[in-house]
């Protein structure tokens, strides 16, 4: 017997030839699983664009071509093959103009918040009552609560450029992670259903 188990995603180059082992973990006696690691599943080619889907079952198939032994499966029962298509380098003039209109969009956002908030009004109020003075432009409040604000959200994304404070992921990483899932997941049943229609 040799227990099967195959990796949830892979990134492979153009034209490469996916062999059992490139997609798999396999557990069993080592001279048989060398040689079902060896077999080869598929070759990338121009018809498969960027995302591949293979199935247990044809992996089980290959392998019953080979030989007879019986294969238990563990794990997940498709393997997403993601094909890294060379992509053309941004010109600095975009990054800069992509920059720019980044931040000054969220920029504006902020403003934008605060003044439907009417935080300026809140600050002068919290002035009123802590030092009794009237103040239109209470700069002993609004210069900290600006600091605290930029501190803040690099405290919440967890990174200051490269650098990362701690281990915990940043809410936008994990968002990225739940939606990476749920587009593996439609990707899987988008094939299976549509093997399901052609056959």
């Amino acid at each position: 017997m040799v227990y099967l188990r195959l990796k949830q995603k892979i990134r492979v180059s153009p034209g490469a030839r996916l062999t059992i082992g490139d997609i798999a973990q396999l557990i069993g006696e080592d001279e048989l699983c060398k040689k079902i690691e060896r077999i080869i599943i598929h070759r990338i080619n121009k018809e498969d664009k960027n995302l591949v889907v293979i199935d247990v079952m044809k992996v089980i198939k290959a392998i019953q071509n080979v030989t007879s032994v019986e294969v238990q499966i563990i794990g997940p029962a498709q393997t997403i093959i993601e094909v890294q298509i060379s992509k053309k380098k941004l010109a600095p003039v975009y990054f800069v103009f992509i920059w720019l209109l980044l931040f000054i969009g969220a920029a504006l956002a902020i403003m934008n918040f605060h003044e439907d908030v009417s935080m300026r009004q809140v600050h002068q109020q919290i002035y009123k009552i802590v030092t009794g003075i009237d103040n239109p432009k209470p700069l002993l409040l609004q210069i900290p609560y600006s600091f605290g604000l930029g501190i803040g959200m690099i405290l919440f994304f967890n990174h200051l450029f490269k650098k990362r404070f701690n281990e915990e992921p940043s809410p936008l990483e994990v968002e990225m992670f739940n939606y990476q899932q749920d587009l593996d997941q439609y990707v899987i049943i988008h094939e299976n259903q549509d093997k399901g229609n052609n056959e």
